[in-house]
């Protein structure tokens, strides 16, 4: 790839722009500067810096975890809050596509990918991959109440405007406030209005993992790619 459309890339500045950056002699390819926009560059093993930091382009499909922090919409244009590519370092962000979207006041694990068939398989109730959600409750429910609706959950229920009942769920109690609650599909604002079922509200909730992927290790606001293992899990 030329390397003045490989700054293009990496950085949304035009071409033109591009250019300018070469002109000034902050860019490195390689540790040697380099003004030459035409310039070939291998883009999976060539480092190219500008101004100290390393630029990438994206090369095939990306997959992508993000610990979504309170307060930033699931949604790729702006509203009422900032958006949740704002957090994610990578070129090309409009191209990316959110697998099982949450709340602004939700936080926890949030997968977003430019492949398609892959994204469905992600949020299709038919492949059945397990999320679990971490969940505070604003009443506190006896040992009778809880065991009541552990049984209703693996049930399933009809919630409010639903047509098919939800599919067995598993619900596990912490204590009398705090909950674990683990679907296989992705509702409407499914864990509150679970919740509501039962006469209760949801005050503060947290996705702690989608499939096998977790979010080990990774700070609220922070993201990284998948590995292939966790790729190829879905």
């Amino acid at each position: 790839m030329r390397l003045d459309k490989f700054i293009s890339k990496a950085t949304e500045l035009s071409r033109k722009e591009a250019k300018k950056v070469l002109h000034s002699g902050d860019v490195t390819v390689n540790d040697t500067v380099v003004k030459d926009g035409s310039l070939h560059v291998d883009v999976l093993n060539d480092e190219v810096m500008w101004a100290g930091e390393t630029l990438s382009v994206a090369t095939g499909n990306r997959y992508i975890l993000l610990h979504k922090p309170e307060g930033f919409e699931c949604t790729l244009k702006p509203k009422e809050y900032p958006i949740v590519t704002e957090l994610i370092a990578v070129p090309e962000l409009t191209s990316l596509r959110i697998a099982g979207r949450l709340d602004v006041d939700t936080t926890g694990a949030l997968i977003l990918s430019d492949d398609g068939g892959w994204l469905h398989r992600v949020t299709s109730p038919k492949h059945l991959h397990a999320k679990v959600y971490e969940l505070t409750l604003a009443d506190p429910m006896d040992e009778a109440a809880q065991q009541k609706a552990i049984q209703k959950v693996a049930e399933g229920i009809l919630l409010e405007g639903d047509t098919e009942p939800t599919k067995p769920a598993t619900l596990e109690f912490i204590d009398a406030t705090h909950a674990r609650l683990i679907l296989t599909e992705g509702k409407y604002h499914q864990v509150k209005r679970m919740m509501g079922y039962f006469g209760n509200k949801v005050e503060a909730l947290h996705r702690a993992s989608v499939g096998d992927v977790t979010l080990d290790g990774l700070e609220k606001g922070d993201s990284r790619f998948l590995t292939q293992e966790e790729v190829a899990s879905f």
